[in-house]
């Protein structure tokens, strides 16, 4: 195909965004950049009875925050407008008559009484269900003049009865149905709207898609637009379906088997650099041994020949991986935010120190997380002094003589006049140590233990400077008086 590349997402907001939607979404995102192309949102909202506000505004909310901004449709606009389909009605309506005149479609005034009871039948004579064609050879004069009396109807496809359809799917080949198994579908229903097929095949002519690319579900579909686009004479775009994402356990991923949208990976503690970045590998490789790439690299790399028609197991284990990964190299400044709202949802106020200290607080503290909520809980003691210790670190670290020793560091720390910053004052610490012929873990566990009510966390002398002489003292006096009494 020597068009420009012109692909789209076209979500239905009755729900969340789905990993799998949104890696439908990034693949339709990387093809686009990887090829110089468009990438367009379009809004499929024709169900109304289960179109929701607040799952397009979830919907927009959760692609942007992945960072897959789009270059046409809602919100953006573009040559090809509208692009929500509730508001291209007449489109598809004029479509639709443009297929009857032809006689490619017909006018089907079968109420839906009459549909129910055939349905009845086939299924209680065993037979497969469908419609029964019984329209399709009205006259077209009397289909126009009961149309225009204003009885009800829907518009059917004109499927042929014989022979198959056969579409070319980039990653699967040729794929073949025979039409016997397809019954004349609905076009257009009773109320205006357009079904699914009708209007996904007309908008995607008209907004000028090259490439679907889509989740392999919509196999089965396929065939019947296929036999849309040849009844209005359009060239079909290329056909990309993309592999199912499993869950960890097998079967195809669902919220039962511990799905979840993007929203709640976002609200679990992931950057969406990891997310975007651990989608991208599910179904699609660069070709090498890299998995840590930035979006430039991937860009760069990505091509439809290397999607896989193989399915992909969501693990998040491996997610987490890359949720640390990124945390490690993504600059201090770029955490800020994420960590000033980590603490906030502790109801930890990160006003008591400077900006300069909470950048180092994060890098001291972003070695031992995984998700961004677990900032809270490694730096907490940075902000609120503890009020326990733990029990493991007390009996390791609080034995005999460590008042005396707890005693020598709150009379050098008192007396100390250098700088206070980490270098001085763990150089001063060893010194003190060295001095008095005791060991450097006799005085920096029961530190570390008094500063953080744990034995685990940065350099005894990092926490100090960051902390301050006063609060440090304040703070080892406060544990001997609840640990040396016991």
């Amino acid at each position: 195909m020597t068009k420009p590349v012109r692909v789209r997402f076209a979500p239905s907001p009755t729900g969340y965004l789905h990993v799998g939607g949104a890696r439908t979404a990034l693949f339709n995102w990387l093809f686009a950049r990887a090829r110089g192309g468009v990438f367009l949102l379009r809004i499929e909202d024709t169900d109304r009875t289960r179109y929701s506000p607040e799952a397009l505004h979830d919907l927009i909310r959760d692609l942007k925050w992945l960072g897959l901004q789009w270059d046409e449709g809602e919100g953006v606009g573009g040559p090809h407008g509208p692009y929500t389909q509730s508001e291209r009605l007449p489109l598809y309506k004029k479509a639709a008559e443009e297929l009857i005149e032809k006689g490619a479609a017909y006018r089907c005034f079968c109420s839906a009484e009459r549909l129910e009871e055939l349905r009845a039948e086939q299924t209680a004579a065993g037979k497969p269900t469908g419609y029964d064609r019984r329209c399709r050879n009205l006259d077209p004069e009397e289909s126009r003049r009961r149309a225009e009396a204003g009885e009800p109807y829907v518009v059917r496809l004109k499927v042929p009865e014989e022979g198959d359809t056969v579409f070319h799917d980039f990653l699967r080949g040729d794929i073949s149905t025979p039409n016997a198994l397809l019954d004349d579908m609905v076009l257009l229903k009773r109320d205006g709207f357009p079904t699914y097929h009708m209007a996904n095949v007309v908008d995607d002519h008209d907004m000028e898609i090259t490439h679907i690319l889509r989740g392999d579900e919509w196999i089965p579909s396929t065939s019947r637009h296929l036999l849309l686009y040849r009844a209005f004479g359009w060239e079909p775009p290329v056909f990309v379906h993309l592999p199912v994402i499993l869950s960890p356990s097998g079967g195809k991923l669902s919220k039962r088997k511990g799905a979840a949208s993007v929203g709640d990976f976002r609200d679990k503690g992931y950057l969406p650099e990891a997310l975007f970045n651990f989608l991208a590998l599910l179904g699609w490789g660069p070709g090498d041994d890299r998995e840590l790439m930035t979006k430039e690299e991937m860009v760069s790399a990505f091509s439809l020949e290397r999607i896989s028609p193989k399915s992909a197991a969501f693990d998040e284990t491996k997610l987490e991986w890359f949720n640390e990964q990124t945390i490690q190299r993504k600059p201090l400044a770029e955490l800020l935010p994420f960590f000033r709202e980590s603490l906030a949802s502790a109801g930890l106020d990160c006003g008591i120190v400077s900006e300069e200290a909470l950048l180092r607080i994060v890098e001291l503290t972003r070695p031992r997380v995984r998700l961004l909520g677990d900032f809270a809980a490694q730096c907490a003691f940075f902000f609120r002094a503890p009020s326990e210790y733990d029990p493991k670190g007390v009996k390791r670290a609080w034995k005999e003589g460590v008042d005396a020793n707890m005693d020598l560091a709150v009379s050098a720390l008192e007396s100390w006049t250098g700088p206070v910053e980490a270098q001085a004052l763990g150089t001063m610490l060893h010194e003190l140590c060295e001095k008095n012929g005791v060991g450097p873990g006799q005085v920096m566990m029961p530190m570390r233990l008094a500063l953080c009510g744990a034995l685990v966390g940065p350099d005894v002398a990092e926490i100090v400077a960051i902390l301050g002489v006063e609060e440090t003292v304040r703070r080892i006096r406060a544990a001997q008086g609840a640990l040396s009494a016991r």
